[in-house]
């Protein structure tokens, strides 16, 4: 009886140890997924912060856009009339002059805004991506 005793405490021993290694396992399998699934959430939430960062960018240089679109319209007719009001060839001329620098001058002065916004919208449309790229960087890097 000693060595069926001895035999039966063997696999008992092991049984033991398997259903301990797996559910070993099994936790650090499970501790993983739910930190694979809070990286994704927050992938996720950085994706849509960015998507509406590009979105408010868009749609604020869009709109600057119409505007300064509608103001030289507006700049333009009252250059016309003033055009068709000169006396001479000579103050049209000058006329004209003066409206294609203050044209350029303004266009210029937007053009170099929409640059800015558009430039500040793209790096706040990225900074969420930059900050899960800078997170998964260092979670990689760190020894498990």
């Amino acid at each position: 009886m000693p060595a069926k005793t001895e035999t039966a405490k063997t696999a008992y021993d092991f049984f033991f140890a398997g259903n301990h290694a797996f559910k070993d396992s099994m936790e650090k399998t499970m501790t993983a997924m739910a930190e694979m699934n809070a990286h994704s959430k927050k992938n996720l939430e950085a994706f849509v912060a960015s998507a509406t960062a590009a979105a408010k960018g868009a749609e604020t240089v869009g709109t600057r856009a119409m505007a300064f679109s509608k103001k030289s319209m507006e700049s333009q007719v009252a250059a016309a009339k003033a055009l068709t009001s000169a006396k001479s060839i000579q103050e049209a001329v000058e006329l004209q002059t003066g409206f294609a620098k203050a044209a350029m001058e303004t266009y210029i002065a937007e053009m170099t805004e929409l640059s800015s916004i558009a430039s500040t919208s793209v790096k706040d449309a990225m900074a969420p991506i930059s900050e899960r790229v800078t997170a998964m960087v260092e979670r990689i890097s760190t020894p498990v």
